[in-house]
């Protein structure tokens, strides 16, 4: 199925550069209940219901990423629903959106496709009621999903303070991976490692935030990690600091870009979060290049106050988020911008 579509998975997004003009000028949501809505790239909408309870909406669809349409099914559940997540939400329900080209590919491959999404639903409690379908010369697949969230504890892009302690939960790399298949370089045991963490729900790692009174947190998907804690550091007014060995990185990956394996994806990403950027002496550039790769079904990137890290971090290993690892911190206040070292600086 890669072989079908120009661009894979979260890599066929429009870049930020281009969607931030597209919505230029459109008019704002002006509801009391409406709690959170696009204007601060959050990751789903929110809108009140009670002073206690409100729904949680998000849509996400994309592009295969492997070539098992049932695995890509889970992949893309696995991936919308992670937007509920991100908020603190709990999902509840789902409506299907595929885009298939019913004249040129069997209706058992849509089949696996729609089992192998509502199988991962399942998994995370949620109803698939129904969805829509529509001819088209490449797949595409995801859900709009909604869930519940109590306003006093979901996590936003907005809440980031100095002092906190960056933990993402997933290794990124993926986007590299999917372009290297693509084109025949892609390592096996990096694959491998890739495809059951898109598989893998975000559920263990929001229980764990959620209960650890976390109020900053997002997913990273096709902005990659630059294009997403960009968005915490501006709606925060924070700088940030990110320590690139920490980062978790998918087996084969950092060789790929060394090599020059580099996606298009990659570099509309960079064109637009590496304003913020800020490469320290003795790193390289394949390691800045990496927090531009697009993630599909990435991990969660929270940012949590530094008395409370330890404990967090412990819970997602408990939990079974084994790559849950800090990568940084929140610096200061002032203007948006990451400050990418090696490794902490020496106090």
């Amino acid at each position: 199925m890669t072989s079908l579509v120009e661009n894979a998975g979260c890599a066929s997004k429009i870049g930020q550069e281009d969607l931030k003009r597209a919505l230029s000028g459109l008019p704002r949501v002006v509801d009391p209940r409406v709690l959170v809505s696009s204007d601060t790239c959050d990751d789903a909408g929110v809108f009140r219901l009670t002073p206690r309870l409100a729904l949680v909406q998000s849509v996400d669809i994309f592009t295969p990423v492997v070539d098992d349409p049932y695995v890509f099914g889970e992949i893309a559940a696995a991936n919308s629903v992670s937007d509920i997540y991100a908020m603190g939400g709990r999902p509840l329900t789902a409506l299907s959106i595929i885009a298939f080209p019913i004249e040129t590919l069997s209706p058992r491959i849509m089949n696996k496709l729609l089992q192998g999404g509502i199988d991962k639903l399942r998994e995370a409690g949620v109803a698939v009621l129904g969805g829509h379908s529509i001819k088209d010369r490449e797949i595409k697949f995801g859900f709009a999903v909604t869930g519940v969230v109590d306003p006093a504890r979901m996590t936003v892009n907005s809440k980031a303070r100095p002092g906190d302690v960056l933990i993402l939960t997933k290794p990124i790399g993926t986007g590299t991976l999917s372009f290297a298949r693509q084109i025949g370089r892609a390592p096996a045991s990096g694959l491998a490692e890739a495809e059951r963490s898109m598989r893998e729900l975000n559920r263990a790692a929001a229980e764990a935030m959620t209960a650890a009174g976390v109020t900053t947190a997002t997913d990273i998907t096709g902005f990659g990690l630059a294009g997403h804690l960009g968005e915490i550091a501006e709606q925060s007014g924070v700088e940030v600091e990110v320590h690139g060995a920490a980062i978790p990185v998918f087996s084969g990956v950092l060789d790929l870009i060394r090599e020059g394996v580099i996606s298009g994806a990659v570099e509309r990403n960079r064109e637009y979060a590496s304003r913020r950027v800020k490469r320290a002496k003795g790193v390289s550039e394949e390691l800045e290049t990496l927090l531009y790769d697009p993630q599909t079904s990435g991990g969660l990137l929270i940012a949590v106050r530094k008395s409370k890290a330890s404990a967090l971090l412990a819970a997602l290993h408990k939990k079974g988020v084994a790559a849950a690892a800090p990568i940084g911190r929140v610096t200061r206040k002032g203007p948006a911008r990451i400050v990418l070292r090696l490794r902490p600086p020496r106090p």
